[in-house]
């Protein structure tokens, strides 16, 4: 995968209110992901995104996430150079948690970001 450029698309977790049905794409290990995601985003480890990004949607905007933003802006340059709408969120889960959004664990309990 090639390294982010300056001219990534990204948006602050203040923000994502403003994007018409986002696709949640959650990059992180099987461990932090379990420890709490955001609800309804989908897993799929940046390693596995050459295998996966065929199959992701090409009509909705995908927000890449990650803990802090540096494995999703990775995922994103590489989805945007496959023509997907892919956007980066800037601090990641880190900063979805800190602005009060929820974070959640498979089973529907409050989580936490590792």
């Amino acid at each position: 995968m090639s390294e982010a450029d300056s001219e990534l698309p990204s948006i602050l977790v203040g923000d994502v209110d403003d994007l018409d049905d986002p696709f949640l794409l959650d990059v992180r290990e099987a461990d932090e992901y379990d420890a709490g995601h955001a609800p309804d985003a989908v897993f799929h480890p940046l390693a596995t995104i050459p295998a996966v990004a065929p199959t992701l949607p090409t009509d909705r905007t995908i927000l890449c996430i990650c803990r802090v933003g540096s494995r999703s802006a990775q995922a994103t340059a590489y989805l945007r150079e496959r023509g997907l709408d892919a956007v980066n969120l800037e601090g990641g889960m880190q900063a979805w948690e800190r602005f009060g959004m929820d974070v959640m664990r498979a089973d529907g309990s409050f989580g936490t970001v590792i």
